[in-house]
């Protein structure tokens, strides 16, 4: 058995930390002492690090610990990110068993660009429900900004990620849901899911819990840039001078208006 806790770091990010009871994975860590601090408290040992792609906030507490731990570190290799000692790429498969960490874990691994080219998710399937690393290209109720690569290249990434079973746990790399939410709603005002959402958010934040994990269907349901056909969010969109109705067309235009929302 294992269980998956969020090590809260930076201003908002969380770096997800996969244990045992004895050894650990941890996805992102943007920075060394907060997951030091973990392992301590927890009398864990590190024996892998996940990257999902090479933001500093993502990256910047791998040279600590790998001073401390000396632990593979697997990614998608880029000239950015020359910590990353394991290339990982499409289709390949990450056994956390052979880890030592969580017997019978295995994570297919998805290129998403869109936010970076070398942007990857970790998938599990070998279990149930799902379990899905995403970093930073969904987001609870929202979605990673289009830093490289094109409009249409993060859309399809995200499509590919919304046919996933509805029940795949979803861990994003920042409590962004509260803020995405408002966007939400002002897309469509009239989706009792998102209303719903919303007072759900508020009441985990009033008690200083995480947002994340969500689930696919729950991001379905009230995430606007996976919700690019319903017709309130492009008659919002309409009013704001949207010309395209197309599904490309839709999502780009709200990506454009979430930059300055």
């Amino acid at each position: 058995m294992f269980d998956i806790t969020a090590i809260p770091a930076l201003r908002d990010n969380y770096i997800w930390a996969i244990h045992d009871g004895r050894h650990a994975a941890v996805v992102d860590p943007g920075e060394a002492a907060p997951v030091l601090a973990f392992l301590d408290a927890h009398s864990l040992r590190l024996n892998a690090i996940l990257c999902t792609h090479r933001h500093a906030d993502h990256i910047g507490g791998i040279t600590r610990l790998c001073e401390v731990y000396n632990v593979p570190v697997y990614g998608r290799r880029h000239p950015g990110n020359p910590l990353v000692s394991h290339d990982l790429r499409e289709g390949d498969r990450l056994e956390l068993d052979a880890l030592d960490i969580g017997a019978g874990i295995a994570f297919d691994i998805l290129e998403i660009p869109g936010h970076l080219d070398d942007h990857l998710a970790y998938l599990a399937v070998s279990i149930a429900p799902g379990i899905l690393f995403c970093g930073d290209v969904l987001f609870g109720a929202g979605c990673g900004r289009n830093f490289e690569g094109t409009p249409a290249q993060l859309f399809h990434s995200l499509q590919r990620l919304a046919q996933l079973p509805g029940d795949t746990r979803v861990y994003c790399a920042h409590e962004y849901t509260a803020a995405n939410l408002r966007f939400a709603l002002a897309c469509e005002p009239h989706n009792p899911d998102i209303q719903r959402r919303i007072e759900q958010v508020a009441q985990l934040r009033a008690a200083s819990q995480p947002t994340v994990p969500s689930s696919i269907a729950l991001e379905k349901a009230t995430n606007p840039f996976l919700r690019c056909t319903q017709p309130e969010l492009i008659r919002t969109l309409q009013r704001r001078g949207l010309s395209d109705n197309g599904e490309l067309g839709v999502f780009t235009a709200l990506r454009e208006w979430r930059n300055h929302f």
